[in-house]
């Protein structure tokens, strides 16, 4: 320790302070800068490359309402961006264990970060792992970035691009299952309307086979026939008419009432077919989810560790820790000199 004992410290004699231990300081600083740069190099940490791809989500949700959809009023834009709720979305699915486990297998994440696949706990250092080096993040502009490090440029750019491809086969996945169900009811209701309607035609069919075309028209003109053969007195055309009027009085309330299901059925069938046609397009068509606006590339320099933060830092922690200990030993000098005092 310095010979000349330093008499306390406070604000007002701080630089005196400094200017005693300057010698001191100095030999902490030059250290733990050395130590600094040794142990931030390429042999005690990794190098990690970083990658990003920049999303914008779509607003579109249904196909047949962005296309097929005459109703203005709900039809959606299809070239429209997303809101905050499209973007919460997107973080969600970028953040679901479907694509973590895609990418997992796909680049073979395990053996690529030197676990032991024997090792007891070898799935939760991989989540560790793949946690660390995949981010996915909200940016200013209503964007969102999908963030990859990874000691292979490359690898780190393609495993980016990949996860953006991901995101549209998860969400179209997802939809698809909802999809094809509404599909398979509307499919069930439009092929049964289109029997109900087949087998009315069938019994209209064979109505008129009987005679009944027209029931009012019919009726009215038989009435009227048979009022002029009644005053012409002619028994045999009477008896005639009078047989049709009958067919008709049997036949003609079922007649008239197939026909009337049958118009209604008919105009049921072309809205029930108009949803039929929709529901098919969400089933089978997908549309691509996001907007991409900047694609990831192979980094030509490392971003992970930054060695002159990790120097500042080091520095600056070694003279502060440095600082607390010298003070702290000359007050405990102090007490003691008054102690034997």
């Amino acid at each position: 320790m310095n010979n000349q004992i330093y008499e306390g410290f406070d604000s007002s004699n701080f630089i005196s302070f400094l200017v005693q231990w300057r010698k001191t300081f100095f030999f902490v600083a030059l250290v733990s800068a050395l130590l600094a740069v040794i142990f931030s190099s390429s042999f005690f940490i990794t190098p990690l490359f970083k990658s990003q791809v920049v999303l914008i989500p779509t607003s579109t949700n249904a196909i047949s309402k962005a296309l097929l959809s005459t109703n203005y009023a709900a039809k959606e834009d299809i070239l429209e961006f997303g809101d905050d709720e499209q973007i919460e979305q997107m973080l969600q699915i970028l953040n679901s264990n479907i694509i973590r486990d895609s990418i997992i297998n796909k680049y073979h994440l395990m053996k690529h970060y030197d676990i032991n696949e024997n090792d007891k706990y070898r799935f939760t250092k991989l989540y560790h792992e793949f946690e660390a080096n995949f981010r996915f993040k909200r940016t200013e502009n209503s964007a969102v970035k999908i963030i990859v490090y990874d000691k292979d440029a490359q690898m780190a750019a393609d495993m980016a691009n990949e996860i953006a491809s991901l995101y549209d086969v998860v969400k179209n996945d997802m939809k698809r299952v909802r999809a094809n169900k509404a599909f398979k009811i509307v499919e069930q209701e439009y092929f049964k309307l289109k029997t109900e309607i087949a087998q009315k035609e069938d019994s209209l069919t064979e109505l008129r086979k009987l005679g009944v075309h027209d029931y009012e028209s019919q009726s009215e003109m038989i009435n009227q026939q048979l009022a002029m053969e009644i005053a012409a007195g002619k028994k045999e055309n009477i008896r005639r008419l009078q047989e049709i009027l009958d067919l008709l009085a049997k036949y003609g309330g079922p007649y008239v009432s197939l026909r009337e299901a049958l118009e209604h059925d008919k105009k049921q069938l072309s809205e029930l077919r108009a949803k039929y046609e929709e529901a098919k397009v969400d089933a089978e068509q997908d549309l691509p989810q996001k907007f991409i606006v900047n694609t990831a590339y192979k980094a030509e320099q490392k971003s992970l560790p930054i060695r002159w933060l990790i120097v500042v830092i080091s520095t600056f922690g070694a003279l502060f820790l440095s600082v607390l200990v010298i003070i702290t030993l000359e007050k405990m000098e102090k007490i003691q000199v008054k102690k034997k005092v």
